[in-house]
């Protein structure tokens, strides 16, 4: 039986202001407030509630037969909370139809799994942390930034203990095979692989509103049938696109909502399921190992990694920034990481490009590739300082490294004897207590007995006297 796995993405570009090269060393804060509320606000308006509103009508309309996916970047889910609550009020009254998952991604949306392997697995726990305490689940299949996948990211996401991941179905790696199976790492052969269906997935997210397209108007009954001509054994369907598709890449006045909400009905008609990736990996078995020794993603025509590392430029801001990569992590500055994740986000990166792409591309404040990596440059100089001012580069990271696991044992060592004191005033207090209450005994024991003492000795003359009365 044929299932469709449906899954959206919800990230959210952090803007950067204009920031000069006289401002390094002088202003700390790189980020442009008020574009960064307008546009998530205009986003969650024409797309993200209206979209999200329609695929809650179709898990109730269809009785919990319709499922979906999500995956949000951590940085996505720091705007939202900031400028859109709803959204994610919306994103937790659907996880509570149990139709819907939420997957793992980098906190960031950046690109550490192309250049460091512990600021990737720090950067994707934090996201799932951030996720399970949302949603109260932990993610057991992951997306990374622009399903970016290799032979080397599959075996570090196997190593994080995830049982899947989502990639493009690049024709360059298949040859001849089909998007439609599941397929796993050819290096860690556990690690199932959920491949895009591209020309699906784009008919949806690109295609739909153009009218000089040959299956202009795309009607959803029309779209299921060719997913029910597929050969019989090609069960899987992978439709992957970003949640912003829908409203903002086509518009609502092109119905895609409503070319959606048809899609469960149609589907049902064909005997169609709707299915989440990690139930399609539990229920599934890989046909074959894939080898993808370099890097692809689903942005560009070529499938690569080319929109963001494709030029010199691109290349040199990359490594200057994940030069400090382990500095940064070993030393857990709370101001420090939160920049550092904004400054990772991949579309700092995309900004830079000097290629075309299928994907639409809006620069913001830049005018050209070379602003765009001007303005980061400047930024980057005033970060890399003010790690280097808090811990100088004359330390190298194993000393840096065994410098603060000393002040953390002292730190813990000091927390612990702190705890010690509390604990012993504790017991003194409760033996003060005690003495108290026994002294008030003792105090009533003596009182009792001076007076016992001095109705005996009153009885006692009592006594004398009548014997002396009787003499």
């Amino acid at each position: 039986m044929k299932t469709i796995c449906l899954y959206f993405e919800i990230h959210q570009i952090i803007h950067l202001k204009r920031y000069r090269f006289f401002d390094i060393g002088t202003d700390h804060y790189y980020y442009d407030d008020y574009e960064n509320e307008r546009t998530i606000e205009d986003i969650t308006r024409r797309s993200y509630m209206p979209a999200l509103n329609v695929l809650g009508d179709m898990i109730r309309d269809s009785e919990g037969y319709f499922k979906v996916a999500f995956s949000l970047s951590g940085v996505g889910m720091e705007q939202l909370e900031m400028h859109a609550p709803e959204v994610l009020e919306k994103l937790q009254e659907l996880n509570g139809t149990g139709c819907v998952e939420f997957l793992a991604e980098p906190y960031s949306h950046g690109l550490s799994s192309l250049a460091n392997e512990a600021a990737f697995a720090a950067d994707v726990k934090k996201q799932a942390e951030k996720i399970e305490q949302y949603f109260g689940r932990k993610p057991t299949v992951l997306r990374n930034s622009s399903l970016i996948y290799s032979d080397d990211i599959g075996t570090q996401v196997a190593a994080l203990g995830f049982k899947g991941m989502l990639t493009e179905g690049a024709k360059h790696i298949l040859g001849w095979k089909s998007p439609h199976y599941v397929y796993n790492s050819s290096i860690a052969p556990n690690l199932k692989l959920l491949l895009r269906d591209v020309e699906l997935s784009d008919d949806i997210s690109l295609r739909f509103s153009n009218t000089e397209w040959e299956r202009y108007p795309l009607f959803a009954d029309n779209y299921v049938e060719r997913i029910a001509r597929m050969p019989e054994d090609e069960n899987v369907i992978n439709i992957f696109m970003e949640l912003s598709a829908l409203g903002i890449a086509q518009p609502l006045s092109s119905n895609i909502l409503e070319f959606l909400r048809a899609m469960p009905v149609c589907a049902r008609q064909r005997g169609i399921t709707f299915s989440t990736p990690s139930e399609v990996i539990s229920e599934t078995k890989s046909v074959s190992a894939i080898n993808v020794p370099y890097a692809m993603s689903w942005v560009n025509e070529e499938r690569d990694i080319s929109p963001w590392l494709g030029n010199s430029m691109q290349r040199e801001a990359f490594n200057k920034l994940y030069s400090i990569a382990d500095r940064v992590r070993i030393a857990n500055d709370a101001k420090i990481n939160q920049d550092w994740d904004y400054l990772q986000a991949s579309n700092n990166f995309r900004f830079m490009t000097t290629e075309h792409s299928n994907v639409g591309l809006d620069r913001g404040i830049y005018s050209s590739p070379f602003d765009a990596f001007t303005n980061y440059m400047n930024v980057l100089g005033d970060f890399l300082n003010r790690v280097n001012s808090l811990y100088p580069d004359e330390i190298d990271n194993e000393e840096l490294n065994s410098l603060l696991t000393t002040i953390k044992n002292q730190g813990d060592e000091i927390t612990m004897k702190e705890k010690e004191i509390v604990r012993l005033q504790a017991k003194v207090e409760k033996l003060q207590i005690a003495e108290e209450r026994l002294k008030q005994k003792l105090d009533k024991a003596v009182a009792k007995k001076s007076v016992a003492k001095k109705k005996a000795t009153k009885n006692t003359e009592a006594s004398e006297e009548k014997i002396n009365d009787k003499q």
